[in-house]
């Protein structure tokens, strides 16, 4: 798995959980969902992204094999 598709995948599952705790908890959890929102546009602009530098310490989207 690329990087690039860890970082889509760990913020929609943030998106959902966000929309879950906004129903369930507190309807103040639409700040989160607008955070990862504006993170995700940034992203676009500049490439950077906090969760991608864990993501890289982690050691996901680097190759398991090289074949």
């Amino acid at each position: 798995m690329t990087i690039e598709r860890a970082v889509i995948r760990f913020a929609g599952f943030m998106v959902m959980l966000s929309v879950v705790l906004t129903l369930f908890v507190s309807p103040w959890f639409w700040v989160f969902t607008a955070f990862i929102g504006l993170n995700l546009f940034q992203y676009s602009f500049t490439g950077f992204c906090p969760a991608a530098m864990v993501m890289k310490r982690m050691g996901i989207g680097q190759a398991a094999c090289a074949s």
